[in-house]
Formats: structure tokens, sequence, C-alpha cells
């Protein structure tokens, strides 16, 4: 007898389908309640072997390759799932199929007589066979000569939909439950209830499993026509899938843009509710010459943005599309976009003699005991940010958490997620007032230390970094960073500079973007920029330019700046 653990894929298959049988039996139909009941009466080993084929790329397999320790015998274990249909030897299969089953050198074999031949790469000899081989048939039919079984996995369709149904998504497999029992995943806990379910009705699985299908198709070059018609039979009253509905559309307006088919593009944004669809809405007007509809509804966005970035973007449309009209323009426009060159310093550095990111050179150069640099992106403010909020992040709300293998709330991208743990929200940022934030940044970073989380990033975060930070930067400023982050959390999680810099026998830091020579400022960081300016917070943008070595072509100069730090400078 082999001990449990062999059979740990089992046990934890077993343990989701314990999980949608409790939550879910009200959306089950016949069909998903016999397998439910079916797969608990059948062997232990034909269970195993049913886990071990739906974890793998299939639904076709050589029964003579499948080879696994605790499965003596694949033939004996697949005999009752045969029975029941579950596995069919006889369904039959394309060339296509036949070819992943396959090497190159049994198909040379198999198709021996036909023009295929060894200089031939598989897909060339694929191609070369399709005319004449274009039916469906039993593979005994394709090799007759073969007494070898395969196997065709005909219940991976309603399993997929347990996963769907366990998971709240497609992007997670049953590999979560082992990378959890090998402690390389560890999720926070939280209490879960009747009604802490992805879905509320069999309906809305169908309608998540067919938005998969059309963002599969349209990566497939499926015609825009279908592709609108069928995200519009998927609306729906659930809110997180009315948001996954709307991201369906606006990559369909996209791929539609790209195809020059404006009139199919302006439908897609037009129905689609997600960040950006206005704004390419009134691209496509711009683009087709509706230039009074574009300007309306960009002063429309204006009056009410959607987001800073939208904002941003709108302010760089306005004066054109005011030029374009005849229509006087707005000289505050300019001010929305525009970089604080105050903020603006150069630094000379010998070239890499290998090729290397800026950064870290940059890091390298001004590092020194009494002024640590450390290069941390967007990764410091948000794993600071993640940790004196971890209640509020992770409480237990409806429609947030689904499973225990998330790594953060399902809502953390709608529009109202911060809004409904506004209280809880409140009660960790009044830490910052009152001085208490230190200790309970310190206390979460060890009690939590590992655990998944969308904001903190573990690997980052050192006890010296966490030390220094919490030392140098000040609780107002961390409260204005906050605040920015909960006023729009996808977009306003990326962009933060680059590189920290501390003076610890100060207190105080600077944060620094650097750019390489010829690189630019993207959106999100000029936003970033702006804030911090504005709101008295130590930044910079660090140009950087490489130092003419002896024998070399001058290299070119930078643009004039308001200040500029030498390649000494500390």
């Amino acid at each position: 007898m082999f001990p449990a653990h062999r059979y740990y894929y089992l046990h934890n298959f077993q343990r989701a389908l314990g999980w949608i049988g409790e939550r879910y039996d009200d959306l089950l139909d016949e069909t998903e309640r016999r397998f439910l009941a079916q797969f608990e009466r059948l062997p232990k080993l034909s269970q195993a072997l049913t886990v071990r084929l739906l974890m793998r790329r299939g639904p076709w397999f050589r029964a003579g390759k499948l080879a696994y320790d605790e499965i003596p015998d694949t033939g004996a274990a697949a005999l009752p799932l045969l029975r029941l249909g579950w596995l069919s030897a006889d369904h039959p299969l394309g060339l296509d199929e036949l070819f992943v089953l396959h090497t190159k050198p049994e198909l040379l074999r198999l198709f021996a007589g036909t023009p295929i031949h060894g200089g031939m790469r598989k897909a060339q000899m694929l191609q070369a066979l399709r005319d004449g081989h274009d039916r469906l048939q039993p593979y005994a039919e394709w090799n007759p000569g073969s007494d070898e079984a395969v196997w065709r996995v005909m219940v991976g369709d309603l399993c997929e939909r347990f996963r769907l149904m366990f998971f709240g998504n497609l992007h997670q497999d049953w590999s979560e439950f082992v990378l959890a029992d090998l402690g390389i995943f560890r999720y926070e806990t939280v209490p879960f209830d009747a009604a802490s379910r992805a879905f509320r009705s069999r309906d809305d699985v169908d309608r998540y499993l067919n938005l998969q299908a059309c963002r599969q198709a349209l990566d497939e070059g499926v015609d825009a026509e279908t592709l609108l018609q069928a995200a519009a039979l998927c609306a729906s009253d659930n809110p997180w899938l009315e948001r996954r509905r709307a991201k369906v559309l606006l990559r369909i307006g996209q791929a539609c843009e790209r195809a020059g088919d404006w009139p199919k593009a302006e439908r897609a944004y037009r129905r689609s509710s997600h960040p950006g669809a206005r704004h390419r809405l009134m691209r496509v007007y711009e683009r087709t010459g509706r230039f009074a509809d574009a300007l309306s509804l960009a002063l429309a966005a204006a009056a009410a943005p959607e987001s800073d970035e939208e904002y941003q973007r709108v302010a760089r449309m306005l004066p054109r599309l005011r030029r374009r009209l005849g229509v006087p323009g707005d000289k505050r426009a300019a001010c929305l976009t525009a970089f604080p060159a105050k903020l603006r310093a150069n630094l000379e550095l010998d070239p890499p003699r290998e090729p290397a990111t800026v950064e870290p050179l940059v890091r390298d150069h001004w590092h020194s005991d009494a002024a640590p640099v450390f290069y941390v992106e967007n990764a410091l403010i948000n794993s600071l940010f993640g940790l004196l909020c971890w209640p509020a992040i992770f409480e237990a709300l409806p429609g947030a958490f689904f499973h225990p293998f998330q790594s953060g709330p399902a809502d953390l991208g709608a529009p109202d997620f911060a809004r409904r743990r506004a209280a809880a929200f409140d009660a960790c940022l009044a830490r910052l007032d009152d001085g208490s934030y230190r200790e309970t940044i310190r206390q979460r970073h060890a009690d939590k230390h590992g655990l998944q989380s969308p904001f903190v990033s573990w690997s980052l975060l050192t006890e010296p970094l966490l030390s220094l930070a919490l030392d140098c930067i000040p609780g107002a400023h961390l409260k204005l960073f906050f605040a920015r982050l909960l006023g729009d959390l996808q977009a306003n999680r990326t962009g933060l500079p680059d590189l920290v810099r501390f003076w610890p026998a100060e207190r105080r830091y600077e944060l620094v973007e650097v750019k390489a020579p010829g690189d630019r400022l993207q959106d999100n960081q000029v936003r970033w920029l702006q804030y911090c300016d504005a709101h008295g917070i130590p930044v910079s943008v660090c140009h950087v330019r490489w130092r003419d070595r002896p024998g070399t072509a001058p290299a070119a100069s930078a643009a004039p700046d308001s200040r500029s730090i030498a390649a000494s400078a500390t």
C-alpha cells in the first residue's frame, strides 16, 4: 500500500470537488452531480489516473506512454473510466491531433509511401498531408497495424467548469494546491461563508466561459461582427462579470482599430465601460474626421475624468481638436501634461563595458554607507501600503474571496474597491497620524512574511530597507503616497521613481527617476512626478549621459538643465 502523500494531487482534487459540492450544489446539473457521485465511488487508482490526465495537456493520450509509480497498471485503472465513458478508446480524431501524439520518425513510418520525407519539418509534413487526409476516424483506422491504445478524455470540459467554479477564474489550475502544499505559495487565511462564491447562478458560469471563448476567438482572428454579437449575449447583472465583458469589448475595439474597421471599433468602445474605452472612442472619432464629436466627448471627459490617466490624455488631445475646429484654446491645458523642469538633473558616467541597465549603475555610483541607495521602482511604496493596509485589503467582503488560494481580493480592479472598504482603510491610515504605523508595519512584516499579496514584494523589502524607509520617510509623506494609490489602485501602482536615496543621519530621503540617454518619461511617471512636486515630496529625474572615452567620438550633448550633478557628486 502506498503512503497517502503519493496521492497528494488526488487528495487536492477531492478537496476541490467537496468544496464545489458544498457551495455550488444549486448551480449543478444532473450530469455534474452524477460525476461527483461516481468519482467518489471509483477505485482509488482510477481516481488517481483521472486526475493525472486532467492535470496534463490533452485531451488525447497514448496509453503506453503513461507511467506513474503510484499507478502500477494504468490499463487496469482505465477500465472503470472507459466503462463510464470518461475515457474513449474509439473516439474519432483528425490529422492535427494525430500529429500531436506522434514523433516525426513515427509519422514517417505511419505515412510511408506518401510525399512526406525526413528533410521536412513536422509542420511541413502536416501541410503536405492535409488534402488527402481530412477525415476524422478512430486511431485504429489511422494506424491499423498497431495494437496500442489511444484514449481521449471525455470529461475535460466538465472538469474545466469545476475548475472555474472553484477558483473563479481560468488562469489558476490544480497545481495551486501543490504549490501551497510545498510551501512555495502561502496565502492569507480569509473566513468564508456560504455566500463566499464567485458565481451566483448557472448563467454566470456560462457567461464567463462564453467570454473566455470570445477572447480566444479574438486571438484566432474571428471576424469582429461575430465577436460583438457574442459579447452582447454575455451581458450580466453580475458586476465583476460585466467588468470582464467590458475588457473583452475594449480588446475587440483595439483589434478593429488595427484592422482599420472604424465603425466596429466605435461600436465596441461605446459598449465598453472599461477604463480607456472612452479615450479610444475619441481617437476613433478623430481618425474618421468627426472632430466635433471627439471634442464634445473630450470636454465631457475633462469635466468628469475617470482617472488621472484619462485627464492627462484628454489634456493632450484638446488643443489639437480645438485647432481643427477653430475653437479658442485653453491656456491652462498645457500645464496638465507638462513636466516640472526644476526636477531635472544630469549625471555623467563612464559608459559600461558590457550591456547593462542604467538604474543599477546610478545606484552603485551614489551608494555609500552614509547615504545608501536602493533600486525599488514601484515596490517600496506599494509594499509599505500593503503592510499598513493589510486588514482592509483582505477584508472578507461579498465578492472578494472565493477560495483559499487567492493572493488578493477578486474585486481589486473594481472602481468601488476602496469605497467599499473606506472605514477599514481610514482605520489603517489613522496610524500614520498617531505615529503607530512604524510598529504596525514592522509587526506585519514579521507576522505576514511570505504570504501572497498584490502589493508586498517580500524579496525587495529587506529588513535594512524597511528600517531606513520607516526612519527617513515621514508619515505625512506616506499618507500622501497612499492617498494617491487609493484614488486609482490599478493605474497608480506603477510609475513611481526607480531609486530611493536615504540620508539616515538627517532622517531624509529622495526618490529619483533615472533615464538613460535618449529615454523619455512615460505618462504615468509624469503624473507621479507632478503629484510629488505639488505636495512637497522630494523627487528628481536624473538624466544620464555617457562620458566620452579617449579616442571615441564625442557623445551628444544633453539638453539644457536647471541643475547638473557631476560624476563625483554624492
